[in-house]
């Protein structure tokens, strides 16, 4: 369990919380502000968002949304679509970066 400090009435009241409901909360965070930077244009997180609603990580699964923003991240990089079935955070420039030298 997880300790959450909270202010009711102005008074800080500890109570637990199950880890797994802190995570929760954390990805759900994680994927608004993903959104929020790959609207501005970041390519990267287009890309993310995109693997996020494919596998349905920090928000309800939706390929077609999913699809939209690597069509989206695709129009700048067409090699997004080899890393848009991967988990969300796979990092392509590591570990894929021999393999997409020639697609910029």
């Amino acid at each position: 369990m997880e300790n959450i400090n909270s202010s009711i009435n102005g008074e800080m009241q500890n109570y637990c919380a199950p880890l797994s409901q802190v995570v929760s909360d954390c990805v759900k965070r994680w994927f608004q502000d993903t959104l929020k930077e790959a609207k501005a244009g970041d390519l990267s997180m287009q890309v993310l968002v995109g693997q996020m609603y494919y596998s349905g990580y920090g928000v309800p699964r939706d390929v077609q949304k999913g699809r939209l923003w690597m069509t989206r991240a695709s129009r700048v990089r067409s090699s997004v679509w080899k890393v848009s079935n991967k988990r969300p955070g796979y990092n392509a420039s590591d570990s894929d970066s021999d393999e997409l030298k020639g697609d910029s």
